[in-house]
C-alpha cells in the first residue's frame, strides 16, 4: 500500500539522513573491509581464549572508532557473558598512576567490587593482574581500548609493559586495541614493550575519488522495492545519476575532497546537501551541494578580511607583492616603501599618513592576518620587527573580490591582478610567452615598449620569454594577451 503523496518526500529525506548517521550502513557493506577483519580477529581471540594486541591506525575522521564500536556492539550481543570492555584515552590517562587507577575503577564497576580511591599505584597494578587471571579462569576476555595510543607510548611506558607482560601468562585472557592517528605508533614502543606486542596493524585510509563516489551513490540511492512510489524512486535515482555526471558537481566534489577527503567530513557534506533538498519537488540538485560546500568550508581569514579597512587591504597587498618579489620577511618600513611605490605608479587617491598606516599595521597584527616572525626583539619598535603574511594569495584574491567597498578602478583589485600575473613567474614548468614582432605590446591596460621588451627578454626560436622586473608596467590579466605554454 502506497503512502500519501505529501508524505513520501519527507520520509525520503528522513531515510537519507538516517543512513548518513548510521555507521552500520556505511561500514558493514564490504565483506573485505576493516569491519569484517577486525571482528574476525577479536572473535577468534574470544572463542580460542588467546591474547592479542592490535593497532588501528589512520588519520582522524577515517572511521577507526566507528568501526571498533560496531564490532564491540556485535560481539557483546554474540558473547554477552564473555567480554568486558575497559576504555582509556591518552588525553586523560597518559600518566601511569591515573591510567591504573581508571582501570581499577572500571574493573570494580564491571565485577561489582568496591573501589578504593586511596589505593596506591602498586595496589592498582597488582589488582589488574589478579583480575586478568580470574577472568582467564572464567573464560572471560577483557578488551582494553587505548584511544590516542601514541600518548601512552611516551615516558617509561609502564602501563603498556604491565598490560602486555600480564598477557604473556597462560591464565590471563585479554585483547589490547590501540587507536592512533600516527602511522608510526608502533615504532614509539620501547624494546621490552615491542617484544611483547603482537604487531597486528589495520590501516584506515581516506577513500579515493572513485570510492567516495561509490559511497555517495550508495548513500543517496533509494531502494526500488520499498514503500515509496515507483515513479518517484526512478526519478530520484535518475536525478542522482545526472548530478554525479554533472560538470559543476564534479568541480565541487573535487574541491571538497582536496579540502578534506576523510569519511567523517564526507558524511557531513552529504548530510548538509540532503538537508538543503527541496521538499516541493522531493529531489536533490547540484545547487544543494553548492550550498552545502559553501556552508561547510571554514574560511576564518576571509571573515577577517570582510571587516578590514581599505588601508589595511593596501598593506596586505603590499606585503603580498613583497612576498612575490621573494621578500618573505619584511617590516613596516619596507611595506611603506612598497605602499609609496604603488601610489606613485598608479596615482591613487588613497594615500594615508605614516602614523595612520602604523595603527592599521598594528591592527592587522592584532587580528592575526600578519604576525611577527619570532619572539625576539621585544625591545625594538614595531616598525623594525620582521613580520610575515598569514593568508595565501587565493584567500586574499577571494577576499578582495568579495569586498563590496573595495575601489573598483586602478586600485586594489587592479593591483591584485598584476599580483596574480607575477605569481606565475616562479613556476618551473610555466612560461609567459609573448610576441614582440609588432613592436609595441599595448592595449587598454598593457604597455611595453619594444626596447623594454628586448631588454627584458631572451629569444628562444623567435619567441621571447619575458623575465619581467616589478616596475614600469601596468597589467590587468583579464585583458592582457598572455599565452601560457609548458
Amino acid at each position: 500500500m502506497g503512502m500519501e503523496p505529501e508524505n513520501h518526500k519527507m520520509k525520503a529525506l528522513n531515510l537519507l539522513r538516517s543512513r548518513i548517521c548510521d555507521p552500520k550502513f556505511i561500514f558493514k557493506d564490504s565483506p573485505e573491509g576493516n569491519y569484517s577483519k577486525l571482528k574476525f580477529m577479536i572473535s577468534s581471540s574470544v572463542t580460542e581464549a588467546c591474547n592479542n594486541s592490535i593497532l588501528l591506525l589512520g588519520p582522524r575522521g577515517s572511521g577507526k572508532v566507528a568501526v571498533l564500536e560496531l564490532v564491540i556492539q556485535d560481539l557483546l550481543l554474540q558473547y554477552p557473558d564473555s567480554i568486558s570492555v575497559i576504555r582509556l584515552n591518552g588525553l586523560l590517562h597518559s600518566d601511569d598512576i591515573s591510567a591504573f587507577k581508571e582501570i581499577a575503577r572500571q574493573l570494580c564497576m564491571e565485577h561489582q567490587l568496591l573501589f578504593s580511591k586511596a589505593a596506591s599505584f602498586d595496589d592498582n597494578s597488582q589488582f589488574m593482574v589478579a583480575v586478568l587471571k580470574e577472568c582467564g579462569l572464567a573464560h572471560k576476555t577483557v578488551l582494553f581500548i587505548l584511544d590516542e595510543f601514541d600518548l601512552f607510548a611516551q615516558g617509561k611506558q609502564r602501563l603498556l609493559y604491565s598490560l602486555l607482560d600480564a598477557m604473556q601468562s597462560v591464565t590471563s585472557q585479554a585483547v589490547v586495541l590501540g587507536i592512533s592517528c600516527r602511522l608510526d605508533a608502533d615504532q614509539l614502543l620501547e624494546k621490552r614493550v615491542r617484544s611483547r606486542f603482537s604487531h597486528r596493524k589495520m590501516l584506515f585510509l581516506p577513500p579515493s575519488m572513485e570510492d567516495s563516489q561509490r559511497l555517495l551513490v550508495h548513500m543517496l540511492t533509494l531502494p526500488i522495492d520499498s514503500s515509496f512510489p515507483h515513479d518517484y524512486v526512478v526519478e530520484f535515482n535518475r536525478k542522482i545519476q545526472n548530478i554525479i555526471e554533472d560538470r559543476r558537481f564534479k568541480e565541487i566534489f573535487n574541491k571538497y575532497l582536496n579540502f578534506d577527503s576523510s569519511v567523517k567530513h564526507l558524511l557531513r557534506f552529504l548530510f548538509c546537501a540532503v538537508s538543503h533538498m527541496d521538499l516541493q519537488t522531493g529531489l536533490l540538485s547540484v545547487e544543494n551541494f553548492e550550498s552545502a560546500f559553501s556552508s561547510i568550508q571554514r574560511q576564518p581569514k576571509l571573515e577577517c578580511l570582510k571587516n578590514c579597512s581599505i588601508l589595511e587591504l593596501y598593506i596586505l597587498v603590499c606585503m603580498k607583492r613583497l612576498e612575490v618579489k621573494e621578500q618573505i620577511l619584511c617590516n613596516f618600513n619596507s611595506v611603506m616603501k612598497e605602499y609609496k611605490s604603488i601610489h606613485d605608479s598608479f596615482q591613487t587617491s588613497d594615500y594615508y599618513a605614516r602614523n595612520v598606516c602604523l595603527r592599521a599595521f598594528e591592527h592587522l597584527i592584532h587580528r592575526e592576518l600578519i604576525c611577527f616572525t619570532d619572539n625576539r626583539g621585544h625591545s625594538l619598535s614595531v616598525e623594525f620587527r620582521p613580520v610575515k603574511l598569514l593568508i595565501s594569495s587565493a584567500e586574499l584574491h577571494q577576499g578582495l573580490r568579495a569586498y563590496h567597498c573595495c575601489p573598483k578602478l586602478p586600485s586594489l583589485k587592479l593591483l591584485f591582478s598584476e599580483l596574480t600575473f607575477l605569481s606565475l613567474l616562479p613556476c618551473l614548468n610555466t612560461h609567459i610567452v609573448a610576441n614582440t614582432n609588432k613592436g609595441n605590446l599595448s592595449n587598454n591596460n598593457v604597455l611595453f615598449s619594444k626596447s623594454e621588451s628586448e631588454s627584458m627578454s631572451t629569444s628562444r626560436g623567435g619567441v621571447c620569454f619575458f623575465v619581467f622586473t616589478y616596475t614600469n608596467y601596468l597589467c590587468n590579466t583579464s585583458t592582457m594577451p598572455i599565452y601560457v605554454a609548458d
